[in-house]
């Protein structure tokens, strides 16, 4: 994990951003379970208890792809969390562009393959964006 930078950011608008959290993590299991443990303590501080448990598994399930599906050796994964006066946006950004995710129906028996499928459901809109060097999958979940 590299230094974390957390910036408050004054409020002007509904879309100007409140606060901002961005740390690069080794891609290993114990930074998703660093990144989760973050994410909820960030956003029980942020003032929004609420959804602190939704922003946890969200930032687990993508953290996790990223880790699964996005990881090159030598290359770190990135969580970016961002308080709007209307949503929290969780982003996480792995090295590998061409390995994109789509929802999928797993079999009943099939181990893997529900992250997406959980992201889905708790955020009120997800996607994909192309960066120069991989990507950055993101999920939205809306201020109640």
């Amino acid at each position: 994990m590299t230094a974390a930078q957390e910036t408050p950011v004054p409020a002007h608008g509904p879309g100007r951003v409140l606060r901002e959290d961005r740390v690069d993590y080794t891609p290993t299991a114990h930074s998703v379970v660093l990144s989760r443990h973050r994410a909820a303590r960030l956003v029980l501080q942020w003032g929004h208890a609420g959804l602190a448990g939704d922003a946890a598994l969200v930032v687990s399930e993508l953290a996790t792809n990223a880790l699964l599906h996005g990881a090159i050796r030598g290359r770190l994964f990135r969580v970016h969390l961002t308080l709007t006066a209307s949503a929290l946006r969780i982003a996480v950004s792995d090295p590998r562009g061409e390995r994109l995710p789509c929802l999928r129906e797993p079999d009943a028996e099939d181990c893997y393959g529900r992250g997406l499928q959980i992201v889905a459901r708790l955020a009120d809109d997800w996607g994909v964006e192309p960066r120069t060097v991989g990507k950055t999958v993101w999920a939205e979940l809306a201020l109640r």
